[in-house]
């Protein structure tokens, strides 16, 4: 029977993580089972830095981006000599399952306890949308609203200097931000790592927009595929336009989440719950077609890859 529980946020943060953690305290709550607070993801786990929640605890935070139990990344959690550190940490203080909140990486950590027999929950909590088993992770509709505006404000500049503007934007090996970003924020160009990169032709297209008459445009690109100032230099030698790159790095993560991701955090932290009580363990949460579901954390992490929307890829290709 689960009459105690903790819960972490680990890796990088996302707006919405806040409002899952008061789902859980609260569904908790009313399903008389006491939650401990983990502070600073998995190694406040193995440090034992842990606090009490309760209904006060998460008052007036649905609102605050970032998560209030704070957050790191701890490679050292994948030795299971530090594991054993962590699930006696947690039976010396009577707990029975542990809820994590973040992404692939919070997911392998979760895995890692369970095969030791200690029951887990996964829900998604990051901005890259980039976990397998749900259309939307909490923190990427926020993290959306926030790129779409500074590329709004990048575009009014752009057509004033009759520029080249690139904008990196966040999501690791998942182009989902930068391809829902880009149709959002009407970008020329689009460059996600889901197809080929060829700096080439990308300059060639620019070049022929240009002799079309096009005065301005604004490139959208997914972090870690090139230097985006190198980038910017080489467009800027070989279209004879001025050419600037923006990284809009950590800004994306920040902010009061908007409306989409309290009600999804509010709704998976309430099917955490669910699951802890029907015994259902080593599961992670997701949503698909507005239902939630979930799976095994196992299958997720080992045997399938997000796949992109390629209807939307069609889209975007028709648009410019």
């Amino acid at each position: 029977m689960i009459k105690k529980i903790a819960v972490l946020t680990s890796g990088g943060d996302a707006p919405g993580m806040n409002a899952a953690i008061r789902s859980i305290v609260r569904t908790s709550y009313n399903n008389k089972i006491q939650v401990i607070g983990i502070l600073n993801g998995y190694r406040g786990l193995c440090k034992n830095k842990m606090i009490n929640l309760n209904n006060n605890k998460v008052s007036n935070i649905i609102n605050r981006g970032g998560t209030f139990l704070g957050t790191a990344r701890y490679m050292n959690f994948f030795e299971k000599k530090i594991r054993k550190i962590a699930i006696k940490n947690m039976q010396d203080k009577g707990i029975d399952a542990l809820i994590v909140i973040g992404g692939n990486g919070t997911y392998a950590g979760a895995n890692a306890l369970h095969k030791m027999n200690f029951p887990c929950i996964g829900i998604p909590g990051t901005i890259d949308n980039d976990v397998f088993g749900t259309d939307y992770t909490i923190g990427y509709s926020t993290a959306l609203e926030t790129i779409v505006k500074s590329i709004d404000q990048l575009r009014d500049t752009s057509f004033s200097h009759q520029r080249i503007s690139i904008v990196e934007i966040m999501g690791r090996k998942c182009g989902d931000l930068t391809l829902s970003a880009a149709i959002a924020g009407g970008c020329e160009f689009i460059v996600i790592p889901e197809i080929k990169y060829d700096e080439k032709k990308l300059i060639q297209n620019i070049k022929k927009s240009i002799k079309k008459g096009k005065k301005h445009a604004v490139v959208a690109i997914t972090e870690h595929i090139c230097n985006v100032k190198k980038l910017a230099k080489k467009i800027e030698f070989y279209t004879k336009k001025e050419t600037r790159a923006t990284i809009l790095g950590h800004i994306q993560r920040g902010g009061s989440p908007v409306a989409f991701d309290r009600i999804l955090a509010s709704k998976m932290g309430f099917f955490s719950i669910e699951l802890l009580l029907k015994k259902k363990f080593g599961k992670c949460i997701g949503i698909k077609n507005d239902k939630i579901i979930y799976h095994d954390i196992e299958k997720a992490l080992n045997f399938m890859k997000k796949k992109i929307n390629k209807k939307l890829i069609i889209i975007s290709k028709n648009l410019y």
